[in-house]
């Protein structure tokens, strides 16, 4: 009984202070959600709940285009999300099952190097990637873009590895056995049972273009067109903008929440399989 009493007490007590967390990492998002319908203008109010409410701070980021062109913003975010997923995935599930089915001199070398290279910030090489796409004519483009955020997809292989560890090398075997190739046999058989991983590696991906805001910063520069979300959102809440375009700058974040939060509801249950499933071997 006591134990028994001990367990419901601790359960209550987690309960108590998860809901608590919860609370304090839903207020920002719910003061925001706020302030996209504030009909008052400024970054700074003395109260909490609007005073009056409008619909026009959404409608402005899709009319008032000559400033800050919002639905250009989204959709060059969209197409550079969309290509370095796509890219990004196919790099990462490719790197994983070599390094986690085939056997050659150089796996652990290569694999240790990535590790290291892994440990610094990629912000510290991007100013020698600005000079490098200058070098080639590629700056101030979406596709200079696509190739900064899938160029290092290979060095983030350890999560697909440690799930493709954890499938039986006997099925490998067997499909070899019976005349595949290990080509057939990554593309017929290990790919159709790792849709957990799949979808880990689309969703991280994914995010991490719509998100960023260092390097296209540092690769855009002034082409005001090609801007993504993140670097389009920060300028309407430069000093000269940020009392007129806040709510504004409010709204667009909603906006651009949406797609991400949607998407990563409906492939949850596939997201935790495949960070939970396995662990990486040597």
């Amino acid at each position: 009984m006591k134990m028994s009493t001990k367990k419901t007490i601790g359960d209550i007590a987690s309960y108590i202070f998860l809901t608590v967390l919860s609370i304090i990492w839903l207020l920002p998002i719910a003061w925001l959600i706020l302030n996209s319908f504030r009909a008052e203008k400024g970054a700074f109010t003395s109260y909490i709940f609007p005073k009056s409410y409008t619909l026009s701070n959404y409608t402005r980021l899709f009319t008032e285009t000559s400033l800050f062109n919002y639905p250009r913003w989204f959709m060059n975010t969209l197409i550079v999300a969309i290509a370095s997923c796509i890219i990004t995935t196919i790099i990462v599930l490719l790197t994983a099952y070599a390094f986690s089915r085939l056997r050659f001199k150089a796996r652990k070398p290569l694999m240790n190097v990535i590790l290291i290279l892994g440990m610094f910030p990629g912000f510290m090489a991007m100013f020698a990637v600005y000079h490098i796409l200058k070098a080639f004519g590629l700056t101030q483009s979406l596709i200079a873009l696509v190739l900064v955020y899938s160029g290092g997809a290979a060095m983030t292989y350890y999560v697909a590895k440690g799930f493709f560890d954890t499938i039986p090398r006997s099925l490998d075997e067997s499909a070899m056995l019976d005349g595949a190739t290990k080509n057939q046999i990554f593309w017929k058989i290990t790919l159709p049972m790792s849709k957990p991983i799949i979808v880990y590696t689309i969703l991280t991906s994914f995010i991490a273009p719509w998100v960023d805001f260092i390097f296209v910063s540092v690769i855009m520069k002034d082409n005001y067109q090609n801007y993504t979300i993140a670097l389009g959102l920060y300028q309407m809440i430069s000093r000269e903008n940020i009392y007129n375009y806040f709510t504004m700058f409010c709204a667009g974040a909603v906006l651009v929440a949406i797609p991400i939060t949607l998407l990563f509801i409906k492939m949850q249950k596939y997201y935790v399989g495949g960070v939970t499933s396995g662990s990486v071997k040597g």
